[in-house]
């Protein structure tokens, strides 16, 4: 195994995966206490959880507070439940068999199978990474008055920055992801603190009611919302990055280690919940409140936040955190689409190219849309993005379920019976909520 610091290569986490491989890692010293051992595990989760609150979760979360309140509270809540468990398996696959989610579907299954899996694996990525863009430039727009296509173009230049951040090594990698978070948490705390929220209509929202899947235009938003929770480069991500902790090989050893990572992501996606609900509780009290059922837009809601919440500083705190949201789900993009690559074709690029090929394919259709829509077009991008993403869902999703119930794959590890009920009963309504809007769109 080799150190965490050795991420500040140019293949960073492939390389930590492919020397992995079923091989181990140092055993933590039987000196280290119980913290201690919980300490070396904090981290991953939380560069996961990244991708659970990127600008493309700020479209969908301010589109349906604006529009429909606090009612679509509860998807954001059960986004977050499902991703939870998603993770946790991604966590056992990847401390159980030693292989990443892309290598485990590369030895399990027939390469037309692998082939096509990989391809939709790069699809999803392109839209996370679309996402990201629009996010970035829109944030660079609203707080410098960078027109947006300008902004979209400028960030194919943060592959530089991206790379000489991972040259400091990967600890330094999680510290400087997890202030971003910290800094969008305490924006959003002053955001809450200056709004009118209602706490009986948010208690009320995180229960679920049939309107969600009756009415077509909920729909449309709930499945972007869990597309835009649930990633699926996450779980080829995850299921790497917990190999960057020294755990022994054994039985006892790999039982503590799993339990230690799926602590972390838990964490993690309990704060990425907080973040997201109250992207959608600010929608729903200034906006929807007022009447303002229609803004949809990220830069029409950073024009309104202030004038309407009487808080001069709303829409500057507001255009801040957005910025941070960016740039942090830019980086964990960036280690997924190596990881994939590597793990499902074993095909080698240096990191730089891999990366502007990657943002390349994002920013062509941002410019395009732009050019042809102006820039309106962006947000509702966004969220088609974000829907895109739950479309791509089922096919990281399914292989997954199925590799961590094979005792052949994961040994002692494998799901036990509760577990894989509720993994494939979780498939089949992401399955099912796909189903519905694909009819409904047809």
């Amino acid at each position: 195994m080799l150190h965490d610091d050795s991420l500040a290569a140019p293949f960073g986490p492939v390389r930590i995966a492919r020397a992995r491989g079923r091989g181990g890692a140092s055993p933590p010293s039987p000196a280290r206490g119980r913290w201690q051992r919980r300490l070396a595990f904090i981290g991953p989760g939380f560069l996961v959880a990244v991708g659970y609150m990127d600008p493309g979760n700020w479209a969908t979360d301010i589109a349906g507070g604006s529009a429909f309140g606090y009612s679509l509270l509860s998807v954001v809540l059960l986004s977050n439940l499902v991703a939870m468990v998603l993770q946790a398996l991604a966590v056992r696959l990847g401390i159980a068999s030693g292989l990443d989610l892309a290598q485990a579907c590369r030895e399990h299954y027939s390469r037309p199978v692998t082939i096509g899996l990989w391809l939709l694996a790069e699809v999803a990525i392109v839209a996370c990474d679309l996402a990201e863009v629009l996010g970035t430039a829109i944030a660079l727009h609203l707080l410098f008055g960078l027109p947006l296509l300008a902004g979209v173009v400028l960030t194919a230049l943060d592959v530089l920055a991206i790379l000489a951040l991972q040259r400091f090594g990967f600890r330094k990698v999680e510290a400087f992801i997890i202030a971003l978070l910290a800094l969008i948490a305490g924006c959003f705390a002053f955001e809450l603190t200056q709004a009118p929220v209602d706490g009986g209509a948010v208690l009320a929202g995180l229960v679920p009611h049939a309107a969600i899947v009756t009415d077509p235009a909920q729909l449309y938003l709930a499945i972007g919302i869990l597309g835009a929770t649930v990633m699926p480069h996450n779980l080829y991500l995850h299921s790497s990055l917990v190999g960057t902790r020294p755990y022994a090989r054994t039985g006892a050893g790999r039982a503590e280690a799993a339990r230690l990572a799926t602590w972390d992501s838990s964490i993690a996606l309990a704060l990425a919940f907080c973040i997201n609900a109250a992207i959608l509780i600010l929608a729903a009290a200034v906006f929807h409140g007022a009447g303002r059922t229609g803004v949809a837009d990220i830069e029409e809601a950073y024009t309104l936040l202030s004038p309407m919440m009487g808080v001069g500083a709303a829409s500057a705190v507001f255009g801040v955190a957005l910025l941070a949201s960016g740039q942090n789900s830019t980086i964990t993009g960036t280690l997924a689409g190596q990881i994939v690559m590597e793990g499902f074709v074993n095909l080698r690029m240096p990191a730089w190219a891999r990366r502007m090929v990657t943002r390349l394919l994002a920013i062509v259709p941002a410019v395009a849309i732009i050019a042809v829509m102006g820039d309106g077009g962006a947000t509702r991008l966004l969220v088609f993005s974000q829907v895109v993403l739950s479309l791509q869902l089922p096919f990281a999703v399914i292989p997954l379920v199925r590799l961590t119930g094979r005792a052949d794959v994961m040994g002692p590890l494998a799901s036990p019976r509760w577990l894989r009920a509720l993994a494939w009963a979780i498939a089949a309504l992401i399955v099912v909520l796909n189903g519905v809007l694909l009819w409904s769109m047809a």
